[in-house]
């Protein structure tokens, strides 16, 4: 499939930006350039910003069964065009096809699901302990226009949580979407626009990253911002959002976990940890990073999990049976080499990987170490990569201690077979998401956010709803 130049998406418009200007768009696979997106300027970013104002007029004094009708109707066109849109995110991302078609079927459900939640935005009746004849009340109101900052790495998946939550609550929502894979986020936009969403409800740009931010944050008609990235950034935007009382919602950095009990089953451990941690070429924020394996089973597990590296098939994603794709950037390849030489140094074995793949295109080789010590680098800084960091412990409180030692807390992962370790393990983890015995699998109507370093606020389930309301309290006396 031929891919496609991007253009920017105002008020119910497909247009280019103001002056004309446009960024490359490369194919990881290749490094070459496939096409160009529009780069928005100030002109753009006013337009853009009146137009949600009035799209957020619009949209909030809707009923939830309309709202609803159009939701659905754009969760039914990506199922549709899922095999359109999917190439264009491998071509774009790197990732293989199965994986970008999953992820485009993914947003069709978080979608149906919110246009769902959207009926249960409920207030209540609260009795007075003063005089039964005052009603009192509290009602939910959409917050306001939301200002929306999303990632590379899950083009479609990032924007959709953010859309679909927003929606439900009858907000608009200005997306920011990223220039290194533009084409995923317009197709979802464009299943909304072509749903009949009402102009100016869902807004599109693209452009330099830190001029947008800080001209869109303080900008009064935005009331919320919503951003998923890394956490020296997300600190950033929370800090400039604080300076304005604008609401925040933070999906940061993570460095997850995975602690293997003595009694594990260990092919299930390798077979779930494997598939989370090499999937989108570990690109994932959610990806397990560090694994911590009982001292009685960790030759067994690390050898394991170095087989299922190896019988990974790297290569492009539009290529059949390609189960790992390349890295998103060079950037990446760099960081992976200092990753890689830095544990190393300071004494990890290599057990399979650790070097680049030909001298075109982002790939790198899937990557275990073993007894790396907690002083490398890939022990404390997320390496968002396919790179498998194994360390053993005796007992499992030690486990738990590592765990818990670093500032993230996004995801974690473990292995047992006991109810004691399972129970102990889910009280004492510091995460937002905890799998045990089991893969990743994120859902719409779970909770999906961390704590500590990696942010705050939730991108599933109802709570994700509440985020975009404002609780207030009407309290009528009757005379």
């Amino acid at each position: 499939m031929t891919y496609p130049n991007t253009q920017l998406y105002i008020n119910g418009q497909w247009q280019d930006a103001t002056d004309g200007r446009t960024l490359a768009v490369f194919n990881p696979a290749s490094g070459k350039e496939i096409g160009r997106v529009a780069h928005a300027g100030k002109a753009d970013l006013d337009r853009a910003l009146e137009a949600a104002q009035k799209g957020f007029e619009t949209w909030r004094d809707m009923t939830a069964a309309d709202r609803s009708k159009i939701m659905r109707k754009a969760a039914a066109l990506m199922r549709e065009r899922a095999g359109e849109i999917a190439p264009l995110l491998t071509q774009e991302q790197g990732k293989p096809l199965a994986e970008a078609k999953g992820e485009t079927l993914a947003a069709a459900d978080i979608i149906e699901w919110f246009a769902e939640e959207g009926f249960r935005v409920y207030g209540r009746i609260v009795p007075s302990r003063w005089n039964l004849s005052v009603r009192q009340m509290v009602l939910k109101d959409p917050v306001g226009p939301v200002a929306a900052f999303t990632p590379w790495n899950f083009p479609i998946n990032q924007v959709v949580r953010k859309v679909a939550a927003a929606l439900s609550a009858g907000c608009s929502m200005l997306v920011k979407a990223p220039e290194e894979t533009p084409a995923g986020p317009a197709a979802l936009i464009r299943a909304f626009a072509d749903a009949g969403l009402p102009p100016g409800v869902l807004g599109l740009v693209y452009g330099n990253p830190a001029e947008i931010s800080s001209y869109l944050i303080p900008h009064p008609v935005i009331r919320k911002i919503t951003f998923t990235g890394s956490t020296p950034v997300g600190k950033q935007l929370a800090a400039m959002a604080g300076q304005h009382m604008k609401r925040v919602t933070m999906e940061l950095g993570g460095h997850a976990p995975v602690i293997v009990c003595e009694d594990a089953d260990i092919a299930l451990a390798v077979k779930s940890a494997g598939a989370a941690k090499f999937r989108n070429a570990g690109q994932v924020c959610i990806s397990p990073t560090r694994f911590l394996v009982h001292e009685s089973v960790k030759n067994e597990f690390a050898q394991a999990m170095a087989k299922y590296a190896q019988g990974l098939k790297v290569g492009d994603g539009l290529t059949d049976g390609t189960t790992m794709g390349p890295l998103a950037n060079p950037r990446r390849l760099t960081a992976m080499a200092e990753f890689h030489d830095d544990a190393v140094k300071k004494g990890a074995q290599v057990l399979t990987g650790g070097k680049r793949i030909g001298d075109s295109g982002n790939f790198w080789e899937p990557t275990v170490l073993v007894d790396v010590p907690l002083e490398a680098k890939v022990f404390n800084d997320e390496p968002f990569g396919p790179v498998a960091g194994i360390r053993r412990f005796n007992k499992i409180e030690e486990a738990i201690a590592e765990a818990n030692r670093l500032s993230f807390g996004l995801a974690g992962y473990a292995f047992t077979k006991s109810l004691k370790n399972a129970d102990l393990l889910a009280r004492k983890v510091e995460v937002g998401m905890l799998w045990m015995n089991m893969p990743a699998m994120p859902s719409a109507e779970m909770p999906f956010g961390g704590i500590k370093d990696s942010g705050y606020g939730s991108e599933g389930g109802p709570e994700a709803v509440d985020a975009y309301l404002n609780a207030r309290s009407v309290a009528i006396a009757n005379v």
